[in-house]
């Protein structure tokens, strides 16, 4: 068995088949490929050029003027093709969106209580590796529909900018 590339400085030279491969794969999202969803029919590979499929031999016996009128039909039916890619790449979304969302376990907030705010790497809080990764506590003054809280310092000072409830987490302190 030879291998594609026999080091790395050849991917270039095989960018072009690993392209063809990802625009002729079908997507389960869309339930079709990326060419058939841009052209409105299935790409032609090289190897049905040498070897002539059974579509290609068909469409050889053809004359200009039938070869042209099948072409028209296949174009006209190219907004159809992509209406049903969007209808199941909705259904799929759905689906995904399903599954997902059983997984989830609802966090409830109420005023008052005390979290912590993650820190992301980007924040000029975080000041290297071993820095903490969240910061706190703070107050929760109100909860906002869809998970969405305002947040304010311990001294009661508040902040008007909402924050997700996806990047806290609540306070637990010893008493010890």
């Amino acid at each position: 068995m030879q291998k594609i590339v026999d080091n790395h400085r050849q991917w270039h030279e095989k960018l072009l088949f690993a392209l063809i491969g990802y625009r002729t794969m079908m997507r389960t999202s869309t339930g079709g490929t990326p060419y058939m969803l841009v052209y409105g029919t299935e790409v032609v590979i090289p190897a049905e050029v040498e070897i002539p499929s059974l579509r290609i031999i068909q469409e050889t016996k053809l004359d200009n003027m039938e070869w042209i009128r099948i072409r028209q039909e296949k174009l006209m039916f190219i907004n159809e093709k992509r209406m049903d890619a969007i209808c199941h790449s909705q259904l799929y979304q759905n689906r995904m969106a399903n599954s997902f969302n059983r997984k989830v376990k609802p966090r409830q907030f109420t005023s008052g209580q005390l979290i912590l705010r993650k820190i992301f790497p980007h924040q000029e809080e975080a000041t290297g590796k071993f820095a903490l990764n969240w910061q706190g506590p703070y107050v929760i003054h109100q909860v906002l529909s869809g998970g969405a809280l305002i947040l304010g310092e311990m001294d009661g000072t508040g902040s008007t900018k909402p924050i997700n409830s996806d990047v806290i987490k609540r306070y637990k302190f010893d008493d010890n």
